[in-house]
């Protein structure tokens, strides 16, 4: 088995972000209306094919807890009535905000969407009130394109792991 490799990458100011269009048929709303089981759906819908398991064996009330805590916020991204992806964003205790979740679903990956919603959850991220930095960790178990994407949106990376 290969090694798994993790990166960890951030954005410090918003000035660092390079925006990519909306294409046409993709709309992306908040949820503003928390519901777990919405989150765990989302979870499961996006994450199956890059293995997210993390999550898999939390019991309701462990999912309620975390889709419903304050500081946890989720947008969906809609193309033609179906889902597109989705991306949760949480704020840390030092004003920073983790993109703890962000994906396609699996019909939607390929289309040019993934530059958009990542813009998108830049922006929402640093429109949080005061931020400090906005920061996500991938993994070369993701979507080959991610850190690609990641980059390509303005982010750079500031730490690597290997498993």
């Amino acid at each position: 088995m290969e090694p798994v490799t993790t990166y960890y990458l951030e954005m410090t100011k918003i000035t660092q972000l390079k925006i990519k269009p909306r294409p046409e048929n993709l709309q992306i709303n908040e949820v503003e209306i928390k519901n777990y089981r919405f989150n765990r759906f989302l979870y499961q819908l996006v994450g199956e094919p890059w293995q997210w398991t993390d999550k898999l064996s939390h019991t309701p009330e462990q999912w309620q807890a975390y889709a419903h805590a304050d500081n946890l916020r989720t947008w969906v991204a809609y193309s033609k009535g179906s889902i597109a992806g989705y991306f949760e964003l949480q704020k840390q205790s030092d004003n920073s905000v983790e993109i703890v979740y962000f994906g396609l679903a699996p019909d939607f990956i390929g289309q040019g969407f993934g530059g958009y919603v990542l813009s998108h959850a830049l922006e929402a991220a640093w429109a949080w009130g005061e931020v400090s930095r906005v920061w996500v960790h991938t993994c070369s178990l993701d979507h080959p394109y991610a850190l690609a994407n990641y980059q390509g949106r303005g982010m750079t990376i500031y730490r690597e792991e290997q498993e």
